[in-house]
């Protein structure tokens, strides 16, 4: 006689995935926020009149400003339940992106980036620090590919209704989009988030400062957060003038980036969650190394490419984003497994702040290598040398993910030696 069979039982249950969907749309505003100026690079270069380098200082005002407060804010992020700091700092964010959506200067604009990076730079570190604090280590992988699609989302919703938006009304209206939208988040955090206090049963008396510091000074940190740099050197240094890159190079129409952005999008959604489980099931610096040597291959090949057809450059971008969020997600849930739950706050903040300093310094090279002839319709030149910068930058993050994929691992056996 046979047994009725027991189901089996999920792995998330439904508040968590509520969890994973409301970090996956608060990162969805602010890598739109972000992400925006990019495709927008072939708008601003002409409107406002201003070079590469101008422009790549616009895109680094962001990170310096989230690098910094992220840092001084570090100290703090482990006293306090971590619903009320992501909505004190999700307020500033919209806030900053409403002085950019009325910006009539490009320095009203680069003020408005600073005011932005200030609170959107903190938000990242306090969901993963979220994200830590609720899932078990080895389903982290699967959390941080469902998170990863808001990078996808982005893409396929947010920059073609942007672009589209900025071909009709104007850049400003992309902004105008996402303070409204991100509104709205805020009001759903507020009423259907709970606290996330449990960290602070960990009893402390440290003071904020010190906290920082033995946090920064920490060695197996320091590790992680130098290998976030030149993470972050090789993933910010395309993206500032990919969209100026596409229109004057590869002869790709401003009308057809939104299909550009919105065909890599889809693909990217469908791949996040797959790589996610393959982080978990295979390991993470196996993904991760995977991911790394598809997506130097196709930097290669994109940064030399002169005019294309528009079929084969959505197939490199594809191919590309496989690669790059590979290691994104990998990485990512990596660096959760890092830091002790009293650190947490902390070490995501430091981390973030890391990201976004390495990638402003990153945009901002972006900017003075590449040149913007005065001809418009001119081709973008050295935009090669920039790929072989981020080509050496992606190895020696490789080099570094491994060493610290050994250490995470000598840990978690040792903790388990010590259980047993």
């Amino acid at each position: 006689m046979s047994t009725p069979s027991t189901k089996a039982k999920p792995i998330f249950t439904s508040y968590e995935k509520f969890v994973i969907a409301i970090i996956a749309i608060i990162q969805f505003s602010v890598v739109l926020d972000f992400m925006v100026l990019s495709p927008l690079s072939a708008i601003l270069l002409e409107e406002m009149k201003i070079s590469t380098a101008e422009f790549g200082w616009v895109v680094s005002a962001y990170a310096f400003s989230a690098g910094i407060s992220g840092i001084l804010a570090a100290g703090f992020a482990d006293k306090f339940d971590r619903k009320k700091l992501m909505l004190f700092f999700y307020i500033g964010f919209v806030f900053g992106t409403f002085l950019c959506a009325i910006a009539p200067t490009y320095q009203f604009l680069m003020m408005a980036r600073i005011v932005t990076g200030i609170f959107g730079g903190v938000i990242s570190a306090i969901s993963f620090a979220i994200i830590s604090d609720i899932f078990k280590v080895e389903h982290r992988g699967r959390v941080m590919g469902y998170v990863q699609m808001a990078f996808a989302a982005s893409q396929i919703l947010g920059l073609p209704i942007g672009l589209t938006l900025a071909n009709k009304f104007g850049w400003h209206s992309p902004f105008w989009m996402i303070a409204f939208f991100s509104l709205v988040v805020g009001v759903i955090i507020l009423i259907y988030l709970k606290p996330v206090t449990e960290h602070l049963k960990i009893k402390s008396e440290v003071h904020p400062f010190q906290h920082l510091w033995n946090t920064v000074s920490n060695s197996n940190y320091m590790k992680g957060f130098l290998a976030t740099v030149f993470l972050a050197t090789g993933g910010y240094m395309l993206m500032p003038l990919g969209a100026a890159f596409s229109t004057r190079n590869l002869h790709i129409s401003k009308e057809l980036l939104p299909v550009l952005y919105g065909v890599t999008g889809v693909f990217s959604i469908a791949f996040g969650p797959l790589i996610g489980k393959m982080s978990d099931k295979l390991g993470r610096f196996k993904v991760f190394l995977f991911g790394t040597v598809l997506s130097g291959i196709m930097v290669a090949i994109y940064t030399q490419l002169g005019p294309t057809e528009l079929w084969l450059v959505i197939l490199i971008n594809v191919i590309l984003f496989l690669g790059i969020n590979s290691r994104i997600i990998s990485s990512s849930a990596l660096m959760t497994a890092l830091p002790e739950q009293k650190d947490r706050g902390a070490f995501m903040s430091i981390n973030a702040s890391i990201q976004q300093l390495s990638g402003g310094i990153a945009a901002g090279i972006a900017g003075l290598i590449v040149f913007k002839p005065e001809l418009e319709t001119a081709p973008l030149q050295r935009y090669d040398i920039l790929g072989y910068v981020v080509l050496v930058s992606m190895a020696i993050a490789a080099v570094m993910i491994f060493r610290l994929d050994k250490e995470i691992k000598k840990k978690f056996e040792a903790a388990k030696a010590v259980k047993s």
